[in-house]
């Protein structure tokens, strides 16, 4: 996430800040949207492609590890096009992606679906690189996590519309169909699966049109300049400006592991304690609810009533006490308890960008901002791991991934804090 900026007064004041604020928040919805409808392609792939528990979690894999593969030519591909292009490039990538779906669904491919996601992660990388560093350096370091709750909040009502519409098309009278499977012949059964495996086409075809769409209109945006840095700055910068550095690339990894997997998990766990598909394919809206909840206490109390640094420390400890209660609840209250891991989880990204490149300038802001990117990883490997924990012992056992990372947090947290005094 290579950038220099340089922005006019106006940008951070005014009219002018809030036009900004407004369109970038439009692309965070947009991000959302696409990101958070993994948690409705878990169930839907593992049924249409006839997938194992840890099979259908490479969703998720395909999806976030393109952060960790892309990261650093995203920085790179900055430099060459600027931020503005650099957007549209990413969306115009996204939409790739998406209109990849139409064949995977035709011939119910698998390794298809799996790339068309790798390529719109693709495509997201590049525009968070973008605007990532763009909403922190927007207005003054102490309320950074505020505006990044403002994009968390658009990103959010999103992640809450994509599971509710999406499932409303791809899983409709989605009740009985497992059963309904169970005791059909192959020659049935084959053409059941290729019939829901179409139902994502046209939502699809939709997807793509409308990020064509704003990839055409974001170059008529009058957006502040934000310069990328020199290609050999982005490539060769040094990290010894913090020594909060690395451990806030760990703090991104287990925060971003910990969010997708309450989101993208949830609906494939209700399933495990027995809940009917037409109810539990909107569990990721409850996991999203419960985040936007968080990024608005947020939004309306920092750095109003309590600082960024004490709210982060608060959520890492809500976040550990949540997952252990999660583990050891029955079935319904585990599943509420997952759910609330999203109010936990809200403030973990806004507070770790500001801690971890705090310190940071020049080229060490360059080229740290794009390796924190690269922590998004964690999206991909941890509900991934999940999926084997719950093949080895069960759906709700797995869980207990989640007690390092929050542990971490906890640790990483308390740091900032004591810095903060």
């Amino acid at each position: 996430m290579a950038v220099a900026v340089s922005m006019q007064d106006s940008t951070t004041t005014g009219s002018g800040y809030r036009k900004n604020l407004l369109l970038i928040g439009i692309f965070f919805f947009i991000f959302g949207f696409i990101s958070w409808i993994n948690g409705t392609l878990i169930p839907y792939l593992k049924i249409a492609c006839e997938l194992e528990e840890w099979q259908a979690y490479l969703v998720t894999f395909a999806f976030y590890i393109s952060y960790t593969a892309m990261a650093i030519p995203a920085s790179r591909l900055l430099q060459q096009t600027g931020m503005i292009r650099g957007m549209s490039a990413g969306l115009y990538i996204m939409a790739a992606g998406c209109l990849l779906f139409v064949p995977a669904a035709l011939t119910r491919s698998y390794g298809l679906f799996l790339t068309g996601l790798f390529l719109t992660g693709g495509g997201l990388t590049l525009l968070q690189t973008a605007v990532n560093p763009y909403v922190t350096l927007l207005g003054p370091a102490e309320s950074a996590a505020r505006r990044i709750s403002i994009m968390g909040i658009c990103n959010k009502v999103a992640g809450i519309l994509a599971p509710l519409i999406m499932g409303s098309i791809i899983l409709k009278n989605s009740g009985g169909l497992i059963s309904e499977l169970a005791q059909m012949n192959e020659v049935q059964k084959k053409l059941r699966l290729d019939e829901l495996a179409h139902d994502v086409i046209l939502p699809y075809c939709i997807l793509t049109a409308i990020l064509v769409l704003v990839a055409i209109l974001l170059r008529f945006a009058h957006l502040p300049d934000i310069k990328p840095a020199a290609p050999e700055t982005a490539v060769t910068a040094p990290l010894t400006g913090s020594m909060r550095f690395l451990p806030g690339f760990t703090a991104i990894f287990f925060a971003v592991g910990a969010e997708v997997l309450a989101g993208d998990t949830i609906g494939n766990y209700g399933l495990y304690h027995g809940i009917s598909l037409d109810i539990a394919k909107n569990f990721t809206s409850y996991a999203l609810f419960c985040m936007m909840v968080g990024y608005i206490a947020g939004v309306w109390a920092i750095p109003r009533y309590v600082s960024q640094q004490k709210a982060f420390y608060a959520s890492t400890w809500l976040g550990l006490m949540l997952t252990v209660l999660v583990i050891l609840l029955p079935a319904k209250a585990s599943i509420a308890g997952v759910a609330l891991l999203g109010l936990a989880n809200a403030m973990l990204w806004p507070a770790i960008w500001p801690q971890a490149l705090k310190g940071l300038e020049g080229k060490a802001l360059a080229r740290g901002s794009a390796v924190l990117i690269m922590g998004i990883a964690g999206g991909a490997l941890m509900p991934l791991l999940y999926g084997w924990l719950a093949t080895v012992f069960n759906n709700q056992y797995a869980y207990c991934i989640l007690i390092p990372a929050y542990g971490f947090l906890v640790y990483y947290s308390n740091a900032g804090k004591k810095q903060a005094k």
